[in-house]
């Protein structure tokens, strides 16, 4: 099945508010194993929402549209989908009655042109909408599916996950995905290891640069979830071999989440100073659950040019004043002459019966230095723990 989206709302083209809509539909439709070919967003305007939906209607088997579907004039996109398919809307009484309940039930006022609302035309049904007043459409009509849902995300994301996709589920094929998380390796070394299994059909192997490393998406497809499952593992243990310990997690993990686990795991506690990340380190540490089990507390000091004694030397007294395991330290200094601008950012760790190691992390613009050196820091404190 070919699928393809049209988000409605002038509000969209004016730059007035991000289009979150798409790439949670685009993300969902992946998961059922429909492919997506196109994506489009048009204004409240009839006639060329009405042009952008008979092109989508004659390429696609399904064409989902969000926004467009309030009370006002311009919400144009039920009157839209009618004359594209030569009907027209009539208000269904049970639509009604529900709408004047919502309105009733919250004591607020329905005037007349809500009831454009409750209005169906022969192809469509009713999709409910148990966060809004605006009901989705169903159409099925000649060979296409056109399913319209409201733009607010939370009346659109519970109207999908409710009404839309158990329906669509039982249509085809889907798709399961395994994400391998890689760090300070390049795109380009990962696409040379991988070569042996890029080119396969299914499952398919992709590499993407993400801000905390390389992602490796291996994506199957089958009929059910277990089946698509079974056929990722043999190519994700394949990927595993090749990349070797660059792996640092799958999926959903973050580099805040494994290190700390880490930490947890060999029951060591952790304190920080921070020099050149400006409390970046500390804010995603102190984001994972079981912080208190682990961090006993950080430093944000001025970010001035610091050998690596004194990168040493902050690590240590983080450790001390704080009475943890092991001290974590960032600090950074300019590159000389460069051009454009660098920065050599260090790390320092210093363990319970180690002296500080300072490593030279990597060289970075300064505008990405909080953020990477986060990372980077993560990263050589695993490395560190590992070799424990």
């Amino acid at each position: 099945m070919q699928a393809e989206i049209v988000c409605v709302g002038s509000e969209l083209l004016l730059g007035d508010i991000a289009d979150s809509n798409t790439q949670y539909l685009a993300r969902r439709l992946s998961v059922l194993g429909i492919d997506l070919h196109y994506s489009t967003t048009v204004g409240d305007n009839q006639p060329r929402l009405m042009d952008t939906l008979r092109r989508a209607i004659g390429r696609s088997d399904l064409v989902l549209t969000t926004g467009g579907l309030g009370p006002t004039d311009d919400d144009v996109t039920r009157e839209s989908i009618a004359e594209v398919f030569g009907e027209v809307p009539v208000v269904d009484p049970q639509l009604a009655a529900q709408l004047r309940s919502f309105f009733a039930l919250r004591r607020l006022e329905m005037t007349e042109n809500n009831l454009k609302q409750a209005s169906l035309i022969p192809s469509a049904r009713s999709l409910r909408n148990v966060r809004g007043t605006a009901p989705g459409w169903w159409v099925q009509k000649e060979g296409r599916i056109v399913v319209a849902m409201p733009g607010p995300p939370g009346e659109l994301h519970n109207m999908w996950e409710t009404e839309v996709e158990p329906i669509l589920e039982r249509t085809g094929s889907l798709i399961a995905s395994r994400t391998l998380k890689m760090f300070n390796i390049s795109e380009s070394r990962v696409d040379e290891l991988l070569k042996p299994l890029t080119s396969g059909r299914n499952p398919t192997v992709a590499v993407y640069a993400k801000q905390d490393g390389i992602h490796v998406r291996i994506t199957a497809k089958s009929t059910d979830r277990e089946s698509a499952r079974a056929t990722i593992r043999p190519v994700e243990e394949q990927a595993r071999s090749l990349l070797g310990d660059s792996v640092w997690g799958a999926d959903d993990e973050v580099q805040e989440q494994v290190t700390a686990a880490a930490l947890i795991a060999a029951g060591l506690t952790l304190a920080v100073a921070e020099s050149s990340t400006g409390g970046q380190l500390t804010s995603m540490l102190t984001r994972v659950k079981d912080a208190p089990r682990f961090l006993r507390g950080a430093l944000v000091v001025p970010d001035i040019p610091r050998t690596a004694p004194d990168i040493a030397r902050l690590a240590r007294d983080a450790a001390k004043q704080f009475d943890a395991d092991i001290g974590l330290a960032t600090g950074a200094t300019a590159t000389p002459d460069s051009d454009p601008p660098m920065v050599d950012v260090h790390i320092a760790i210093v363990g319970p019966s180690s002296p500080a190691e300072v490593l030279a992390a990597h060289r970075s613009r300064p505008f990405r230095v909080r953020l990477l050196s986060s990372y980077y820091a993560l990263h050589e404190l695993r490395r560190f723990l590992a070799r424990r």
